[in-house]
C-alpha cells in the first residue's frame, strides 16, 4: 500500500471472527463440545489444586509446580472458549482492536509461561532423580517459589514487546479473521503496513521461549534417562521413571503443537491448518494435563482415593 492508498482507507477498529465454517447444527455441536471440554478442564485443574492444598504429603516442589500449571490452564482456556462459543453461535462475532490485542497478549504470555514452567518441572525431576540425597536442600521452598515466579514474569515480559509491535500495525480492511480467536498469524495476514518487524520479533521470541525451554527440558531428560538406566533393580527403574512419565507426556504434546505454530520464519502460512492445531493446543491440551497427571501418578491417585473414602 502507498501512503495515498492508506489515506483513502479507514482504519479498522474491530474485527469479525469467522470461527468454524459449516451448518448451524455443526456449529451448535461444536459449542456443546467446547462447553463440555471447558467444564472438564476447569473442574479437573481446580480439583488438582484443591487436592494438593488439602494433602500435606503432596506439599512438595513437584506438586507446587503442578498447581501453577493447573492454575495457568484454567486462565488459558477461559481466555479462549467463552468467546469462541459466542463466535460459533453468531452472538458475539465482533471483537474490538484493543480487545483483540489484549487476548493475543494474554494467550501468548500464558503459553510462554507454560513453556518455562514445563522446563522448570523437568529441572525439578532432574534434581530429584540425579541428586536424591541433596534434593531437599537444592530444591527448597524459596528456590521453587523463585522458579515459579520467574516463569510467570518471564512469560509475560517476553510477549510485551510482541504485543506492543502488533498494536502499532495498521489495519485498513478486510477485517474478517479466519479464526475463533485473535492470534498473531491472523493479525499479520490482515495488516496493510509492513509486518516484517513483527514477524522477526515473533520468530526471535519463539526461539528464545520455545527452543531454549525445550532445550532445558531435553537436556534434563537426557540426564534423567541415563541416571535411570544406571539403577540396578527393575523396580527401582520403574519407580524412578513413573515420577516423570506424566510430565514427559505433557511436554511432548505441548511442544509438538507449539513449535509447529510459532517457530517458523514466516507466520502467514496455512491459516486453516493453524486453526486446527490451535484448537488442539488451546482447548484439548489444558483438558489432557490433569488427567495425564492423575492417571499416571500414584501419589495423586492415592490422595484422590482417600478424598472419596472420606466422603
Amino acid at each position: 500500500y502507498t501512503s495515498r492508498d492508506m489515506e483513502n482507507k479507514t482504519t479498522v477498529q474491530e474485527f469479525i471472527l469467522l470461527g468454524f465454517p459449516g451448518t448451524w447444527h455443526f456449529r451448535v455441536s461444536l459449542v456443546v463440545l467446547f462447553a463440555l471440554m471447558y467444564s472438564l478442564t476447569v473442574t479437573g485443574n481446580a480439583s488438582i489444586i484443591a487436592l494438593v492444598w488439602a494433602n500435606r504429603n503432596l506439599h512438595t516442589p513437584m506438586y507446587f509446580f503442578l498447581c501453577n500449571l493447573s492454575f495457568l490452564e484454567i486462565w488459558y482456556i477461559t481466555g479462549i472458549v467463552p468467546k469462541a462459543m459466542g463466535v460459533m453461535l453468531g452472538t458475539s462475532q465482533t471483537i474490538s482492536f484493543r480487545v483483540c490485542i489484549l487476548q493475543l497478549f494474554f494467550l501468548l504470555s500464558l503459553g510462554s509461561t507454560e513453556c518455562f514452567l514445563l522446563a522448570v518441572m523437568a529441572y525439578d525431576r532432574y534434581l530429584a532423580i540425579c541428586y536424591p540425597l541433596r534434593y531437599n536442600s537444592l530444591m527448597n521452598n524459596v528456590f521453587s517459589a523463585q522458579l515459579a515466579l520467574g516463569s510467570w514474569l518471564g512469560g509475560f515480559l517476553a510477549i510485551s514487546l510482541l504485543a506492543f509491535l502488533t498494536s502499532r500495525l495498521t489495519f485498513c480492511g478486510p477485517k474478517v479473521i479466519n479464526h475463533f480467536l485473535c492470534d498473531i498469524d491472523s493479525c499479520l495476514a490482515l495488516s496493510c503496513t509492513d509486518t516484517w518487524p513483527v514477524e522477526l520479533a515473533t520468530f526471535l521470541i519463539s526461539i528464545i521461549v520455545v527452543v531454549v525451554s525445550c532445550a532445558v527440558t531435553l537436556v534434563s531428560y537426557i540426564y534423567i534417562i541415563s541416571a535411570i538406566l544406571r539403577i540396578q533393580s527393575a523396580q527401582g527403574r520403574k519407580k524412578a521413571f513413573s515420577t516423570c512419565s506424566a510430565h514427559l507426556t505433557v511436554v511432548t504434546i505441548w511442544y509438538g503443537s507449539t513449535i509447529f505454530l510459532y517457530v517458523k520464519p514466516s507466520a502467514q502460512n496455512s491459516l486453516d491448518l493453524n486453526k486446527l492445531v490451535n484448537t488442539f493446543n488451546t482447548v484439548v491440551t489444558p483438558l489432557l494435563n490433569p488427567f495425564i497427571y492423575t492417571l499416571r501418578n500414584k501419589e495423586v491417585t492415592q490422595a484422590l482415593e482417600k478424598a472419596f473414602q472420606k466422603k
